[in-house]
């Protein structure tokens, strides 16, 4: 099955400028680029029904399985824009790189980094941005009660946070990880320009000049189902703006040794990123 569109992918790490990344690609005129997209929840059921335990597993071949598959993209991408370059945005991606370049060969897989200590410090403030909401990031109070429960249940290897982590150190250390570019949420908040030529370096595309000064995006009906009101929301301008993190030392200290891709050996991965450790960060 052919398609007349180039499709990359977005990945990596919540709360770490995967929105601040579409926001920016987007002003591209030839680019489509967005927050998380339906397809990787469309794929992964898909593939559920092509596997051993389903009943309808027997009658599908091998050339079947693909062509349903990139059908997917090709359908769900043929309304949405018209652009010739599409970036489709999920955390799933970085666990599905062979899936993912079986079907697009010429893929490549950008996947936004950034120190856990703040990732999980930026969803503790929007936690408390939003009292009189029971967010869905926690499944009950036991969950949700407390500082510690609530930074224990995310970093859980099947949550937000445990999840994207351990996706990504599958996406640096698998077979392919040439085809993966990943980016520091302070060095791109704090030089776009040399970042965003780098991407597009790496995948190949043209310059083009982007507006630093006035970047635009914001999901204010997805933050509402989610219960976290301001989550997608895009400031104008990209710049690192500096704070006080709001989690004990201690939890802080402790998500602050998780940052692997500061030292990634044995990695084939292309990194963007910071090695020496600063102080606070937006």
């Amino acid at each position: 099955m052919s398609t007349d569109k180039t499709f990359h992918f977005i990945s990596g790490l919540p709360r770490s400028g995967s929105t601040l990344l579409s926001a920016i690609l987007k002003q591209n005129p030839r680019f489509h680029a967005n927050m998380t997209s339906p397809v990787g929840a469309l794929v992964s059921n898909m593939v559920g029904q092509f596997s051993v335990g389903s009943e309808f597993a027997p009658v599908f071949t091998p050339t079947q399985k693909h062509n349903l598959l990139r059908g997917v993209f090709s359908s769900y991408y043929a309304e949405q824009t018209d652009k010739e370059v599409v970036f489709d945005t999920n955390r799933l991606w970085c666990a599905s790189m062979p899936l993912l370049l079986d079907l697009f060969p010429s893929a490549k897989v950008i996947a936004c980094v950034r120190n856990v200590a703040w990732i999980v410090d930026s969803l503790e403030r929007r936690y408390r941005a939003n009292p009189y909401e029971n967010t869905r990031l926690f499944n009950d109070w036991n969950e949700r009660a407390t500082v510690e429960s609530r930074v224990e249940t995310l970093l859980q290897r099947n949550r937000l946070v445990g999840f994207s982590w351990s996706a990504l150190k599958e996406a640096c250390y698998g077979e392919h990880a040439k085809r993966l570019l990943l980016i520091d949420y302070e060095l791109l908040s704090q030089a776009p320009a040399k970042v965003v030529e780098l991407v597009y370096q790496f995948i190949g595309e043209p310059r083009f000049d982007h507006d630093f000064e006035h970047v635009q995006f914001d999901a204010p009906e997805f933050d509402a189902e989610l219960g976290l009101k301001g989550l997608h929301q895009v400031r104008p301008k990209v710049e690192l703006q500096r704070r006080r993190t709001v989690l004990p030392p201690d939890v802080f200290a402790r998500c602050d040794t998780l940052n692997f891709w500061t030292a990634l050996e044995n990695s084939a991965a292309n990194v963007i990123t910071l090695k020496a450790k600063s102080g606070a960060k937006a």
